[in-house]
């Protein structure tokens, strides 16, 4: 990890989180520089920005999209475990990759530096960021592990948003019975048996959820 300092910012809205991963961070000033978050002119943009999805528990996404879409920062979302919607829809945001917010000081340090190689969407190789779109973890997390395919991941996804099956039809333009297939077979591997088990698996595993009422749908 040797190598020009990381500057770092921390975005929480719980004071006794932000400390704690400010204080983590303290602990290694040979790699890793604390900085104001990009909020004024004089704060040049930090290289990664810890993002608490904490923030999103009110539904405000405010901040998110100022640091995504106004930024030059890579934004690590910090996951909870108790809360995976909440980490999806800072994914679906465009949160560049997660890491737990369980995770050891090492584990902090790896996921900061593997956000700070400047590696950008076109580059050679995969993309290094951890818990980005297309990493093991993410994939792990989201059911790839358990061989769902592209379009099942994606239909499982939109049945948790609340989608009905004719909806999901229109909006990926299937048919409905490949839509009913594709269901039945998402069901099999993830192992449920019903609509609102399948929302359940999907909120457990950080998939985004727009509705309170999907499960019922």
């Amino acid at each position: 990890m040797a190598g020009p300092l990381l500057r770092v910012a921390v975005y929480s809205p719980q004071e006794i989180v932000r400390q704690g991963l400010v204080s983590i961070l303290a602990r290694r000033p040979d790699v890793v520089r604390v900085v104001p978050l990009p909020t004024r002119p004089e704060h040049p943009d930090p290289d990664v920005v810890l993002y608490d999805v904490m923030a999103l528990l009110e539904g405000d996404t405010r901040a998110l999209g100022y640091l995504v879409e106004m930024t030059t920062a890579k934004v690590l979302a910090v996951g909870r475990d108790l809360r995976p919607d909440l980490l999806g829809k800072a994914l679906d945001a465009g949160a560049d990759g997660f890491f737990s917010i369980g995770a050891d000081g090492e584990e902090l340090l790896a996921a900061v530096a593997s956000a700070g190689t400047d590696w950008q969407e076109g580059d050679t190789g995969p993309n290094p960021i951890v818990g980005s779109a297309d990493s093991a973890v993410r994939a792990s997390r989201l059911g790839a592990d358990l061989g769902l395919s592209p379009r099942e991941l994606e239909v499982v996804s939109l049945i948790a948003r609340g989608m009905s099956n004719q909806e999901i039809a229109e909006t990926c333009f299937l048919s409905i019975n490949s839509v009913k297939t594709y269901i039945r077979t998402a069901y099999r591997k993830i192992g449920v048996e019903n609509r609102a088990n399948a929302v359940g698996w999907a909120i457990r595993h950080g998939f985004a959820t727009d509705s309170p009422d999907a499960a019922t749908r």
